[in-house]
Parts: structure tokens; C-alpha cells; sequence
């Protein structure tokens, strides 16, 4: 399956993304508010980078409170690893498991199409096996 598969009927607008000029206590209360761990940060409409939890995180320990009033540009993980519509889902996982990330921007000719987690990845996983295990089961009846 493709990503483009499990993005359809998803509106690129509908996902929530902020902008390198946002102060970060104001995308943290975002973050918080959505019940979100990350999100795509844009910059002139491309994805400059991805906010997460782990951002938070880190700029705390080094820099404590200070890093709350910076803004997201300054403080976000870039350049954001980003997949195409016409890429596998189990490409998609293989990239995140080695790069240790959870979030990924979907990106067609330069602008962002979609938003995916790992959750969403793992879910279409799940049910393509599924799938597969009741072709089985319905093909051993038959035969």
C-alpha cells in the first residue's frame, strides 16, 4: 500500500502546523490542546521543519524556561524528513524506525499533502495483514 492510499480523503489543510515565527509556549499550549506530540512547521507554505514533544524536551534541559519565549524556527528538528504520495507504507516505517522519528510530512512537488504518524502506519499494517489472514482463511473453506 502507498501513503497516498492512507492519506486519501485526508484534507492537507486539516492538519495542524504553525509557523518559524511562532514562540514555542504558544505551539507547546497547540501541542497540548490537540493532544498532538508534533507538528509540521511551515515557512512561505513548505515544511521547514517538524515541532515535537522531543523538541520541548531537549531545549528545557539545555536551555530551561528561556526556550519557551524563542521562536519554533530556532528550536525545531530540520530539514524535516519528509516521504512522497507514491511511497510504500512499509518504506515509511523501514525510514522511521531508522531515523528514530514518529511523525512525517507527506510532500507532493514541494508542498505538504498530508501529515502521518507512525500510529497511522502501524494501523494500515495491521489491517493488511488482517486482510490477508481472512484471504486465507476463505481460500482453505474453499479449497
Amino acid at each position: 500500500m502507498k501513503i497516498a492510499q492512507l492519506i486519501a480523503g485526508r484534507a492537507a489543510d486539516d492538519v495542524i502546523a504553525c509557523v518559524t515565527e511562532a514562540r514555542v509556549v504558544d505551539v507547546i499550549a497547540l501541542l497540548a490542546d490537540k493532544r498532538i506530540g508534533a507538528m509540521p512547521v511551515l515557512e512561505a507554505g513548505r515544511v521547514a521543519g517538524i515541532f515535537s514533544e522531543r523538541d520541548v524536551v531537549y531545549r528545557m534541559a539545555q536551555e530551561g524556561a528561556a526556550c519557551l519565549d524563542r521562536k519554533v524556527g530556532e528550536v525545531m528538528t530540520a530539514p524535516a524528513i519528509t516521504v512522497e504520495p507514491d511511497t510504500q507504507v512499509l518504506e515509511a516505517l523501514a525510514l522511521m524506525t531508522r531515523r528514530r522519528i514518529r511523525h512525517l510530512p507527506v510532500v507532493n512537488q514541494g508542498m505538504m499533502c498530508g501529515f502521518i504518524s507512525i500510529g497511522d502506519l502501524v494501523k494500515s499494517r495491521i489491517d493488511e495483514i488482517a486482510q490477508e489472514a481472512e484471504a486465507m482463511r476463505s481460500y482453505i473453506q474453499t479449497a
